[in-house]
């Protein structure tokens, strides 16, 4: 697995993705999949650096992508305030944006964005997993205009 450990400053992000898509280089994923994994690495590492330290704080990242399978999987460990983002309540979606408490929209939308969330507090640690799995068939059998016109019809774009 790589790893790279940054302060946790939002500034970080950049290098943060610039590192894993770096990895992800020479498997040239579909772009609907990549910007999913960028916009679920973005909350998560902008979350931790908002809320796990009083003031700052390293936040490990170790990630490494499978060849066999082309999953990514992207760990973030840091040993702020302990806590488990799985356990928060999901908003409700079917109440006005003025009726609904603030927050809570990122988590729900890297939940539903990748293929799996783990979290575990080990050692003083939180430890927050995700897992992406690209979908390989479409860039082995499809140009990327065959590929767009598959996603659109089948109202995955």
């Amino acid at each position: 697995m790589n790893q790279i450990i940054v302060r946790s400053d939002k500034k970080n992000l950049n290098i943060v993705l610039s590192k894993i898509n770096e990895a992800l280089e020479k498997h040239n994923p579909p772009m609907k999949s990549r910007l999913q994994l960028e916009m679920a690495i973005e909350e998560l590492f902008v979350n931790i650096c908002s809320y796990a330290y009083p003031d700052e704080g390293d936040i490990v990242i170790q990630y490494c992508v499978e060849d066999n399978s082309l999953k990514v999987i992207v760990n973030f460990i840091d040993n702020g305030i302990p806590f488990n983002p799985l356990e928060k309540e999901e908003p409700d979606l079917s109440l006005g944006v003025e009726e609904r408490e603030i927050g809570g929209l990122g988590l729900t939308l890297v939940r539903k964005n990748v293929d799996s969330l783990d979290y575990k507090y080990e050692n003083n640690y939180n430890i927050l997993t995700l897992e992406k799995i690209f979908e390989i068939f479409s860039f082995f059998f499809f140009s990327k205009m065959d590929e767009m016109n598959f996603l659109k019809s089948a109202g995955l774009s």
